[in-house]
């Protein structure tokens, strides 16, 4: 039996949030955003326990929101720990279960999505996770080199398959891993995280400004079978990326030679704030032990969005959380948790 990252569905020992203050990433806007922190902390502490990474200091005035909020304090970790921004899908660690190891982090580095001078903070995350949890943590490398990716970047079916996107990994212009390619990946996968094939999408959603992260784009939701968003309007800048992933996905079969189910998931109508169109996606779920949590927009397809995952996670209840003042940060939910997978 060979190393594995878990799928995000399989259960969780908790889900790692970091308490937001950076108010220039909502400019103008700030004020809700703690709010609906706690809306998520609240529902995510009805099923798991909740390590919430707070600006030392903060510690007493978040628990104090927390428990307005309606949260479950006992569920709750409060973690003081210095943060450049809050998403920790990014900057965290994933956890990956080793045969002779156990649970294990491997912790690549963040460089702030190649954008972002200030982000010293959040690379130190896998290190505040790793201490807190006393886990052994891998700092991957290639040719010498540290190797940046963010969790978002990464989707996988916890079963030796996982997605990404070109955009992301291969464009000239995502100045991650320069020297890497797409077989020196598909290396990097398979000894990292036991990922035996790894399913190559083109591009990311409009308005998202990671260089096409998938997790805006594309989820697996069982084995063999992808939750893919799409875009009906022609005339939509999303149209033609979105129907080429659709299909290619199509023709493609997973790490046990499953031909993929595709399951489409609508796309919000453009969001747009100041003249920027934002990265509002539904495929930027989070599935925790026993709910699912869906960004919704004030749109006629939030509906259509949470009747089609709660038929695909029927076990599960599924959550809107309004979230248009929260992607005026350019992320919403999935981008700011991070699963600490148990041992199953």
């Amino acid at each position: 039996m060979s190393r594995r990252m878990p799928a995000e569905w399989e259960p969780h020992e908790a889900t790692w949030v970091a308490w937001p203050h950076q108010k220039a990433d909502w400019p103008g806007k700030f004020d809700p955003i703690p709010w609906v922190w706690c809306e998520i902390i609240r529902h995510l502490s009805r099923g798991e326990r909740v390590r919430v990474v707070v600006p030392p200091g903060k510690a007493d005035r978040v628990r104090d929101q927390l428990s307005r909020a309606g949260a479950d304090l006992a569920m709750i970790d409060l973690i003081s720990a210095a943060t450049d921004r809050v998403w920790l899908r990014d900057s965290g660690a994933a956890t990956v279960l080793d045969p002779g190891l156990g649970r294990l982090l491997v912790n690549w580095r963040f460089n702030g999505w190649a954008k972002y001078a200030n982000c010293r903070k959040d690379a130190r995350m896998g290190e505040v996770m790793a201490t807190f949890n006393g886990l052994n943590m891998e700092k991957p490398r290639w040719m010498g080199k540290r190797i940046v990716l963010e969790g978002g970047a990464i989707d996988v079916d916890g079963e030796g398959t996982l997605l990404t996107t070109e955009e992301c990994l291969l464009s000239t212009v995502q100045q991650r891993n320069p020297d890497m390619e797409r077989a020196d990946y598909e290396k990097l996968f398979a000894s990292q995280l036991g990922a035996a094939k790894v399913l190559w999408l083109g591009r990311g959603i409009a308005g998202d400004d990671t260089h096409g992260h998938v997790d805006d784009l594309a989820r697996f939701v069982r084995p063999g079978c992808v939750a893919c968003v799409h875009e009906n309007d022609p005339a939509d800048e999303n149209y033609r990326p979105l129907m080429d992933n659709l299909d290619r996905l199509s023709g493609m079969t997973d790490a046990r030679g499953r031909r993929i189910e595709v399951v489409r998931l609508p796309m919000p109508r453009p969001v747009i704030f100041d003249n920027q169109r934002l990265p509002a996606s539904y495929a930027n779920f989070y599935v925790a032990n026993h709910a699912v949590l869906v960004p919704t927009f004030n749109d006629p397809a939030d509906r259509v969005a949470l009747g089609i995952l709660s038929e695909l996670f029927p076990t599960r209840e599924v959550v809107g959380i309004h979230a248009v003042d929260l992607v005026w940060g350019l992320g919403t939910i999935h981008c700011l948790t991070q699963q600490e997978a148990a041992i199953c």
